[in-house]
């Protein structure tokens, strides 16, 4: 049994689970909630995350909506947190604050998405599996190397995707993804991607808002390598999949998929 004064509940192995993934996805909605914990009914999810909100486990606000409304975001409390023993990460934000804009949010619940595709989502490919997936809070290395959106690692018999991630909502410059390529070129050459992860060769995904602005950052990094990097928007990977052919490369037309 947990809570406080306001409910006490009994803890379930779901309930922990979606505890320790709040912990590596900072902030979540419903659908992201349903994902990782399994809820197959809307209805029982929002009971569900009520609870935990109302035991103090979770801490709740809300994102403005273009309609007018607003939807509910959850985040882990101190509490939740040290339920399960995680850091308390996340955005600090007050209970049952309504958010008009927040790009961190915004941003957060972008890569959670990627997160639940290749974790929780099956993968289309045969001797295909997920094996795991590291967040970060600060950089690759010593120095100007990025801090990426993610990276994760899936397997397909003996062969392994390595990938970093790097979603892209238009609000940095060309300047910026200048120094993160710059960076990942730095981290590929240096040996310490080896070192640290056991694996030979990683690729950097960029995921891009719209297909003008993905067009925009791979003019750029064609101008510097034609390695590494594979691209698409958030666009292509809803109407034909994360694993389809929807990839480009720095250079060429040919669209291409990562497995």
């Amino acid at each position: 049994m947990t809570g406080n004064e306001q409910q006490r509940i009994v803890i379930q192995d779901r309930d922990r689970r979606l505890l320790r993934e709040l912990a590596v996805m900072r902030v979540i909605d419903r659908e992201q909630a349903k994902c990782v914990a399994g809820f197959r009914s809307t209805t029982r999810a929002n009971w569900r995350l009520l609870v935990l909100t109302n035991a103090g486990l979770l801490r709740r606000f809300f994102l403005g909506t273009s309609g007018g409304g607003k939807k509910a975001l959850y985040a882990l409390s101190p509490q939740g947190a040290n339920l399960v023993n995680a850091p308390f990460r996340g955005p600090r934000r007050r209970q049952d604050e309504i958010l008009v804009a927040d790009f961190f949010v915004a941003h957060q619940l972008q890569i959670n998405q990627v997160f639940c595709q290749v974790k929780y989502r099956p993968i289309p490919i045969p001797e295909s599996r997920f094996v795991r997936w590291v967040s970060f809070h600060e950089p690759l290395t010593s120095g100007s190397s990025p801090i990426p959106d993610g990276y994760f690692e899936v397997s397909q018999g003996a062969r392994m995707l390595a990938a970093f991630l790097e979603v892209d909502l238009g609000h940095e410059s060309l300047r910026i993804w200048r120094n993160k390529v710059e960076g990942y070129l730095r981290y590929a050459i240096s040996g310490e991607f080896q070192a640290q992860s056991k694996q030979t060769q990683f690729h950097v995904l960029v995921i891009a808002d719209s297909e003008g602005r993905l067009q925009s950052i791979r003019r750029l990094i064609a101008s510097i390598t034609e390695k590494v990097f594979w691209l698409s928007t958030f666009e292509f990977i809803k109407r034909q999949g994360f694993w389809s052919p929807i990839w480009l490369r720095p250079k060429g037309d040919q669209r291409q998929a990562l497995l």
